[in-house]
């Protein structure tokens, strides 16, 4: 895969220009311009800062086809869901049922 294609694919979908991905990525805008001047791969740590400006993960960068993306609050949901016991996740499902 060409993580510098795959960035602009992700920076095009969302109509993001290169400052606006370093500042969502936490990065210098020089960092994120060099990638795409001189064609070099980013560092892993590089990558892992731009996938969270993304608001994806690691796997869902490089994910083949349909890529299901998270907003914030879901993946905090996530991780809260990951924290329960197997009992607590089936107490909170029949809950999220009865709610609809």
């Amino acid at each position: 895969m060409d993580t510098n294609l795959r960035i602009r694919q992700l920076m095009e979908e969302r109509r993001w220009t290169e400052y606006k991905l370093a500042k969502e990525a936490n990065l210098s805008q020089s960092t994120i311009a060099n990638l795409f001047k001189r064609n070099t791969v980013p560092s892993i740590t590089t990558l892992e800062a731009i996938c969270s400006g993304f608001g994806i993960t690691l796997a869902q960068f490089f994910a083949e086809g349909d890529m299901v993306e998270l907003t914030r609050e879901q993946q905090e949901m996530f991780r809260q869901w990951a924290a329960l016991t197997d009992e607590q996740k089936a107490l909170l499902s029949q809950l999220i049922k009865n709610m609809r």
